[in-house]
C-alpha cells in the first residue's frame, strides 16, 4: 500500500511539474522568478525586438543572470512573426511586391507593472495600440534602460507629445539616435575606456575589460559632442580588426558607448535613463559589459547603494550565440517558438 502511494504521488508531480513546464512554453514570453538577492520583488521588463545583434538570446542571457545572482523577477518580450514565432528575420521597410507586415510584441500590457523595462528593439513598425502601450511606460516616470539598436527602435513615430511637440525617442529620451558606424561595420570591435572623472560613479563599481566585437556607433555629428544633459561613463575605441587584443585604431577617435541622463515626462516627473550603444550577443560574453548593465539596472532602480562589485554576474547555464548580421541563412537565424530560447 505504502508503494502505491509513493508511486501515485510521484506520478502526480511529475504531472503537476509537466503542466506547469507546459503553461510556461505556451505563454508568449519567458519569465525568470528572481532568487534571493537585493532585487527581491523588483519587476524588469526586457524587450528583445531586434534583427541583427541577437538579442533574443541575449536578453535571456541576462534574465537569467538578473534573476538567479541579483533576485529580480524578470519577463522577456519578443517580437513576433503570424505564427507566434520569435523572428528576428521581418523586413523593417516594405520590400517591392510584397505587403509589409507590422511588428507585434505580445505581452506589452506587462509594462503597466513592470518597475524597470531594458529595451532592445530595432526600427519597429507595431501597431498603434502597442506603442501608446510603451508610450505610458516613457510618461510615467519609471526608468528607462536601452542597448545597442535600442536607441533607432522605432522605425514608426511613438505617439508621444509634450506641449504640442513630438517627443523623439532617440534623441530626446535617450540622448542620441544612431548616425552612423565610426568604424568599419562587421569588420573592427571595441575596446571599452571608463570615463577617468567618472571612475566613482556607482554603475563603473568593479567594471574592467569591456570589449565586444561590434563597431561603435556615432550618435551625435562630428563637431559636436553628446547633449550637455548627458553624462558619458564608457568611451569606445575602436580596434583595428576584431580580436579582444587587436590595436586601437589611430585613425578614430573613442566616441560614447554609455551614459546616463534623465527624462523629464509630461508631468514633470523625472525618469532615470541609461543608453549602452555596445551590445550585440557576442559583446555580452564580455564580463564587464554585463557588470555595467547590471550595475546600470541597480543605479536605474535607484538601488545603487545595493551594487557589490564582486556579486556575480556569470552567465547561468550554456550562452552560445550566433554572429550578428543580416545574412540569415549562412548565420543560421530562422523563425523559432519561444521556448526555444529558454
Amino acid at each position: 500500500m505504502r508503494h502505491t502511494l509513493l508511486r501515485l504521488f510521484c506520478s502526480l508531480t511529475i504531472l503537476i511539474a509537466g503542466g506547469l513546464a507546459q503553461a510556461a512554453d505556451s505563454q508568449p514570453w519567458l519569465t525568470y522568478p528572481g532568487a534571493s538577492g537585493p532585487g527581491k520583488g523588483k519587476r524588469i521588463v526586457l524587450i528583445a525586438a531586434d534583427q541583427e545583434y541577437r538579442s533574443e538570446q541575449s536578453m535571456p542571457m541576462m534574465a537569467k543572470v538578473l534573476s538567479t545572482h541579483h533576485g529580480f523577477d524578470c519577463t522577456v518580450l519578443f517580437a513576433v512573426n503570424e505564427k507566434g514565432e520569435v523572428d528576428p528575420t521581418m523586413p523593417v521597410y516594405p520590400e517591392k511586391g510584397q505587403v509589409f507586415k507590422e511588428h507585434h510584441i505580445p505581452g506589452l500590457e506587462q509594462l503597466a507593472s513592470a518597475d524597470l523595462v531594458v529595451f532592445f528593439p530595432r526600427l519597429l513598425t507595431l501597431p498603434m495600440a502597442e506603442r501608446e502601450q510603451i508610450v505610458k511606460y516613457l510618461d510615467s516616470g519609471r526608468p528607462i534602460l536601452s542597448i545597442r539598436t535600442g536607441n533607432h527602435g522605432f522605425h514608426a513615430a511613438l505617439p508621444y507629445k509634450i506641449n504640442g511637440k513630438q517627443v523623439r525617442w532617440g534623441e530626446d529620451i535617450l540622448g542620441g539616435t544612431f548616425l552612423n558606424h565610426h568604424g568599419q561595420w562587421h569588420a573592427d570591435s571595441t575596446r571599452g575606456i571608463l570615463v577617468p572623472e567618472q571612475k566613482n560613479h556607482p554603475i563603473l563599481s568593479g567594471v574592467t575589460d569591456i570589449w565586444g566585437n561590434s563597431d561603435v556607433y556615432r550618435t551625435y555629428k562630428e563637431g559636436t559632442r553628446l547633449p550637455s544633459d548627458c553624462t558619458a561613463l564608457v568611451m569606445g575605441q575602436p580596434l583595428l580588426g576584431r580580436n579582444h587584443d587587436d590595436a586601437p585604431n589611430p585613425e578614430l577617435e573613442p566616441l560614447p558607448v554609455a551614459w546616463f541622463k534623465y527624462w523629464q515626462t509630461s508631468t514633470g516627473k523625472r525618469a532615470r535613463v541609461f543608453q549602452s550603444t555596445m551590445g550585440s550577443a557576442h559583446d555580452f560574453q564580455s564580463a564587464g559589459l554585463r557588470r555595467l548593465i547590471v550595475n546600470a539596472t541597480y543605479w536605474s532602480l535607484e538601488m545603487e547603494s545595493a551594487i557589490n562589485p564582486t556579486r556575480s554576474v556569470d552567465i547561468v547555464g550554456s550562452y552560445q550565440p550566433l554572429e550578428s548580421g543580416f545574412n540569415y541563412k549562412e548565420l543560421g537565424v530562422v523563425p523559432k517558438p519561444i521556448s526555444a530560447y529558454r
